[in-house]
């Protein structure tokens, strides 16, 4: 992907991260099918997997191996790359599971907590679940918000990562969250992306509140404009952050990528909207096991190729076929 340039009548990142997610087409045929399932969490709240459903089951599934989908910000199952990554593993021949943040699966989840972007202890008991009850190879790869809490997991436990996965990846992840937030809250970012976000995190976090009155300030939450306003009144404290700096600080992958020990990309167009160019990281900062691809192109999970309407799913096999090959699995994910 680092060679990749967007077809010519999609120029910008902006165009490059808008009409992918509305338009572009995200299979070759139909949507995926998925199973569901609910998991009760150690704190008494669930998390919703949703897991693909194979056309022709292999004779033991629990030997295939399993690429495993961390979305972004208020993302699901249903989101244009999810649904791109679930026909790349279908057609790879490995099965493929999305789980979901709390509260992203459709359903308020219980907890007076929600997600944030560097949940890494969310990351690390699903990962923990998943090698549990599955005994063929573990893939992760994170999108966003999910990418910086995957890569912050995976700097966190250093060479133990491996007993959970044999290799991660993060897409399009504002690695400096200060960075990023300080790039969504400006111009035609704040106006496009913040007003989009918070048409549906308001909501859900007034929905919280109901359920836990007086969880946080509302009248606050209420005049919020924009992201840094509504992470220091609801993310950060609910989190156990002093406020959004500190839970930007704390939370952001970036310092953490020189001590991962496992196989990891990490993605990023350099035309990104959210995160700036100047922010991504250099290799001196990434270490040795962490591959750097900074395409000039690309948008915010967008990557979109082909003739018009565009296609999403070149970014997902590029992303698959590099952690197959870095899990020994082959392009095919059944060896080499």
């Amino acid at each position: 992907m680092n060679a990749y340039r967007a077809p010519w009548w999609l120029p910008g990142g902006n165009l490059q991260t808008i009409w992918p997610a509305l338009m572009a087409r995200r299979t070759r045929g139909p949507s995926p099918h998925y199973r569901r399932e609910r998991w009760t969490t150690p704190d008494g709240d669930f998390v919703d997997v949703d897991w693909q459903v194979a056309a022709s089951p292999p004779p033991d599934p629990a030997l295939q191996p399993l690429l495993v989908l961390f979305h972004g910000l208020e993302g699901s199952s249903r989101s244009h790359y999810a649904e791109a990554f679930a026909e790349v593993a279908a057609r790879s021949g490995i099965a493929f599971a999305v789980p979901h943040f709390r509260g992203c699966s459709g359903e308020l989840n219980l907890a007076p907590r929600a997600y944030h972007s560097g949940d890494h202890e969310e990351i690390g008991w699903i990962l923990q679940r998943l090698r549990e009850h599955h005994a063929g190879p573990l893939l992760a790869v994170g999108v966003s918000l999910g990418g910086n809490a995957l890569m912050r997991w995976a700097g966190e436990h250093g060479e133990s990562a491996s007993r959970r996965v044999a290799a991660v990846a993060s897409v399009c992840s504002p690695l400096d969250l200060a960075a990023g937030g300080h790039a969504i809250g400006r111009g035609f970012n704040r106006l496009v992306y913040t007003t989009m976000f918070l048409r549906s995190m308001k909501p859900k976090a007034l929905r919280k509140w109901a359920q836990h009155p007086g969880l946080f300030d509302r009248e606050a939450l209420l005049a919020a404009r924009d992201l840094y306003e509504f992470d220091d009144v609801f993310t950060a404290p609910l989190h156990g952050f002093r406020g959004t700096e500190d839970y930007w600080a704390r939370a952001s992958a970036k310092p953490h990528l020189a001590r991962i020990r496992i196989p990891a990309l990490a993605l990023n167009a350099r035309n990104d909207p959210f995160v700036p160019a100047a922010s991504l990281p250099l290799p001196h900062e990434a270490g040795g096991h962490v591959t750097l691809w900074q395409p000039g192109q690309g948008g915010h999970v967008g990557f979109p190729a082909g003739r018009w309407p565009g296609q999403v799913w070149a970014m997902p096999e590029a992303v698959t076929a590099w952690l197959l090959r870095s899990a020994g699995l082959g392009a095919s994910g059944l060896g080499a």
